[in-house]
């Protein structure tokens, strides 16, 4: 955020467009090209109005239709998770919100800065504590404000609680300005964090600490008392962000010579940021999604080795300069999205935590953003300058934790670790004899990528279009009826497979987005959307019924999640789960099976899926572990 009186833009680019409606510029250019989004202005520019009404369509779904992506701001304007659910200033911050949306009071810059600062001064008279010269750093910006004292005042100081933070982004947040890749931890999570990487053993006095994308300051509020303020270090792009992060600080140890507070806590470009120093304790949460400006994508590319790839992940080269800003013996804690454990963009970054660092923990925590559906993970990392080894690192998924005591071979093609047990039976079926993979051995498709489904697709049979599956019309063996009616011209979609692969007279449908194999099976040459992808499998003596067996049960979904544990059905994914070879007549019985299976009886699922865990030569109690997972 510029410090500064706000002008309001009365046009946008092409550019400007994608990142308010969080789409990539590629997708842009294409909506361009189908109409999706028109240039309202001179035929070049979009107008703020036309922008805000696009922005609407696409949060309620009503015309433009995309995917819910983890850069689209919330409809919520209060992002209450952030303080403890019983906090008072939920409530209060709520009531100034709708005040400002009910009166049509401007969100200036000039405004948000007055409302801080009128908030610290409230904080202060409280404590009984004096901050004047931070609060002038904010409030030399503002101006008058159109809002009643007394609601300002129901705003209550409460010890580490970042409430300050809280009417920030909440006013940013209505605000509606553009995401930079900027999402608030909650303090219940950053609490989880703490409690694993600070113990009771831990003489903290004379440790430093890094944040370094530390926004309103939530992480250092929340660090325990033992650390000096002179060992706390934070920085942020954002200006505003960190006169609330000095001030939150200032606050929380009572700090009288601010001088210190300049010096540790900066507005500055961490990844541009040239020191020597190095530190203890580096914590977190790095931005996800931040559009970087050509000019700094060309910077990061001469400098970090995880940004020579064409798209650069911010939280990844974040992670890499704090990687070598971590002292030996330190620790690194950040909340990151799972993806960066096996997703193949993230692959640079593993090798770097593999050359001379353990992980010590890993928490799933699920989605914990309103508003963003991705899910994410505590990552803590010891620099040990020794390559990466298993052996003590702790698991947490849920309410069940367990502690890796294997040597195991690592690669950073995934970070996927099973409990030793699971590691076992999946070292058991690797070592299968006598398989076969479909690797060089099958054709797969995309389904079809149409370019605007609202002008291609329809939910009314006519006499010149065809049904047309979705993934969610995907089930293990057989689909649902499809809901949905195409006129299949291939030349007018975005992009199709060759049409003899729709037209397969036998072939295998599976969801891609899902985490969940599911393969039906289709011999009525049934068109499928790219939510629905197309396996032909080509092994000589298998046949496709059997292979769809193999792939619907519980051991392949075993194999997959312990292997990969993706939301994404890849094809590289399906090509490694080993397939046992078998006899025409073990074929036959397992297709009767299927067939009795596809024709309703699903209750012989359970039958099917012991026969196969016997192909792999699995124990009663390896299966009851696969399949009670």
């Amino acid at each position: 955020m510029g410090i500064k009186q706000e002008s309001k833009s009365k046009y946008f680019s092409l550019k400007e467009v994608c990142s308010e409606l969080s789409i990539s510029y590629a997708t842009g250019r294409n909506w361009v090209k189908l109409g999706k989004i028109i240039p309202d202005i001179n035929g070049i520019y979009f107008s703020s109005e036309y922008v805000k009404n696009c922005k609407k369509q696409l949060i309620s779904g009503k015309s433009l239709k995309s995917r819910r992506n983890k850069k689209q701001v919330s409809g919520n304007k209060l992002y209450d998770s952030y303080v403890g659910k019983n906090s008072p200033n939920i409530s209060a911050i709520k009531n100034i919100l709708d005040y400002i949306e009910q009166n049509n009071i401007d969100i200036t810059d000039s405004l948000i800065c007055s409302l801080i600062s009128q908030c610290f001064k409230n904080f202060c008279k409280t404590i009984e504590y004096e901050c004047s010269s931070l609060i002038k750093d904010i409030e030399k910006f503002g101006g008058k404000i159109d809002i009643p004292q007394d609601l300002l005042r129901k705003i209550k100081y409460i010890g580490g609680e970042d409430s300050a933070g809280l009417l920030y982004i909440s006013l940013k947040n209505l605000q509606a300005r553009k995401s930079l890749g900027a999402y608030y931890t909650p303090s219940s999570v950053i609490k989880v964090l703490y409690n694993r990487l600070f113990t009771q053993k831990q003489e903290l006095s004379n440790k430093t600490v890094l944040d370094p994308c530390c926004g309103t300051g939530n992480f250092l509020l929340n660090l325990p008392n033992d650390f000096k303020p002179e060992n706390i270090y934070a920085c942020d792009i954002d200006p505003m962000s960190v006169l609330i992060a000095r001030l939150n600080l200032a606050i929380k140890y009572k700090i009288i010579k601010t001088e210190i507070l300049y010096k540790n806590i900066k507005i500055c470009d961490y990844l541009k940021e040239k020191t020597s120093e190095k530190y203890d304790f580096i914590v977190g949460n790095p931005p996800w999604g931040f559009e970087f400006s050509q000019e700094d994508k060309l910077f990061l590319k001469k400098h970090y080795l995880c940004a020579k790839t064409n798209t650069i992940e911010s939280y990844d080269v974040v992670l890499e300069k704090s990687l070598s800003k971590l002292k030996v013996g330190g620790f690194l804690s950040f909340i990151l999205p799972e993806a960066i454990l096996n997703t193949k963009s993230h692959y640079a970054v593993r090798s770097l935590i593999m050359q001379k660092n353990s992980i010590q923990y890993i928490e799933y925590l699920g989605e914990i953003f309103s508003g963003v559906q991705c899910s994410s993970i505590i990552l803590q990392i010891l620099n040990n300058n020794t390559p990466l080894s298993t052996r003590g690192l702790i698991i947490k998924y849920k309410a069940n934790e367990y502690v890796i005591k294997t040597k195991r071979n690592i690669s950073a093609e995934n970070f996927n670790f099973p409990s030793d047990i699971e590691y076992k039976v999946l070292l058991k079926i690797k070592g299968l004899k006598n398989v076969a993979y479909l690797k060089n051995n099958a054709k797969f498709a995309l389904g079809i990528v149409t370019g605007d489904n609202d002008k291609y697709l329809s939910a009314q049979k006519t006499q010149n279009n065809e049904p047309v599956l979705k993934g969610k019309d995907i089930q293990k063996f057989s689909f649902e009826n499809p809901k949905l009616y195409i006129d299949f011209q291939p030349d007018r979609f975005q992009q199709t497979a060759p049409v003899e692969l729709y037209r397969a007279k036998e072939k295998l449908l599976y969801k891609f987005i899902t985490g969940k194999l599911a393969f039906a099976y289709d011999n009525k040459q049934t068109l499928s959307l790219n939510s629905c992808n197309i396996l032909i499998p080509e092994i000589s003596g298998l046949h496709i019924k059997y292979i769809m067996a193999i792939l619907n049960s519980s051991i392949a979904q075993f194999y997959f999640d312990k292997e990969f544990n993706s939301v994404k059905i890849l094809r590289s994914h399906i090509e490694q789960i080993p397939i046992p070879r078998v006899s025409e007549y073990e074929q036959k019985k397992i297709i009767n099976l299927v067939n009795r299976i596809i024709n309703g009886n699903k209750i012989l699922f359970k039958d099917l899926d012991k026969i196969i865990a016997d192909l792999y030569n699995l124990t009663d109690k390896e299966y009851y572990l696969i399949s009670h997972l």
